[in-house]
């Protein structure tokens, strides 16, 4: 009787610690969970996938050669998995994306000319998270691209855990091994605020105090011109030569004097102007 207690005890031990071990595990998902949606904020596409309803945080990708698909293609997200510090394509996505780049090749195939587009992303790209799913054996993320000649492209990536659930922390900084947050726009514009204030209160700061504006003295008055001088009736040769200059030419018509200038004629007699045309 002893004996058949003690194993229903050793039993209620063990289905305990199971049970509790489940449980911790359930618990570190979930933390997990939380913290890697709390830092990539998902984004909702529209039910085509041809635009965003909801965008989320924008993700920027720290390793080469992530494979996605159209994203209006029927076709499952490309399937990519993280491991050894190197992004690997599932064999399907990899295997139509050679045969498509093949020249004539996929004629000879039917419907392998009909696949949709699929295309690797680099280092530095951008994109955002739709879907973020803490399993037993790591994280899997699904993706979705901005339009890229006219095409979005989706995607998914498998993160797994090297030996057991790691901490939230831990977890965060292996998928930062191949996505990070971009920088906000709006940080950036926040941290540049306060240099623009102290630039336009620099001059203020310098006005403050200085003496108003002094007028300009008012111009001076008109001073009456002299008219310019003219040749008149009775007046020398040397008068209107100090008034018109030597003129272009001269003749002597009996006793009259005639002096020729460009639109003038001017006639002396007895020493005096006699006639002006």
């Amino acid at each position: 009787m002893r004996i058949v207690t003690s194993f229903v005890v050793l039993a209620a031990f063990l289905t305990g610690a199971t049970f509790v071990a489940a449980a911790e595990e359930q618990g570190s998902k979930s933390t997990i969970q939380k913290k890697l949606e709390a830092e990539y904020a998902l984004t909702k596409p529209t039910d085509d996938k041809s635009d965003i309803v909801t965008a989320g945080a924008v993700l920027v990708l720290q390793k080469d050669k992530l494979m996605m698909v159209a994203a209006s293609s029927s076709a499952n997200p490309c399937a990519n998995t993280y491991k050894d510090g190197k992004l690997s394509p599932n064999g399907g996505c990899r295997a139509g994306d050679v045969l498509r780049r093949i020249p004539g090749f996929g004629g000879r195939i039917p419907g392998a000319d009909k696949a949709p587009a699929t295309r690797y992303f680099v280092t530095g790209e951008k994109f955002w998270v739709t879907k973020i799913d803490v399993r037993d054996s790591g994280v899997v993320m699904e993706f979705f691209s901005d339009a890229i000649n006219e095409v979005r492209f989706k995607g998914s990536l498998t993160i797994p855990f090297k030996d057991r659930v790691p901490s939230a922390d831990d977890a965060l900084k292996l998928v930062q091994e191949v996505v990070k947050v971009a920088p906000s726009e709006d940080a950036k514009g926040d941290a540049q605020a306060p240099s623009q204030n102290n630039q336009q209160e620099a001059p203020m700061n310098a006005t403050e105090g200085a003496p108003a504006d002094i007028a300009p003295p008012p111009p001076p008055p008109d001073e009456p011109v002299a008219p310019p001088p003219t040749v008149s009736l009775g007046q020398t040769p040397a008068q209107v030569e100090a008034i018109l200059g030597p003129p272009l030419r001269k003749a002597k018509v009996g006793a009259r004097d005639i002096y020729s200038y460009k639109d003038l004629k001017i006639t002396f007699l007895n020493g005096k102007v006699k006639d002006i045309q």
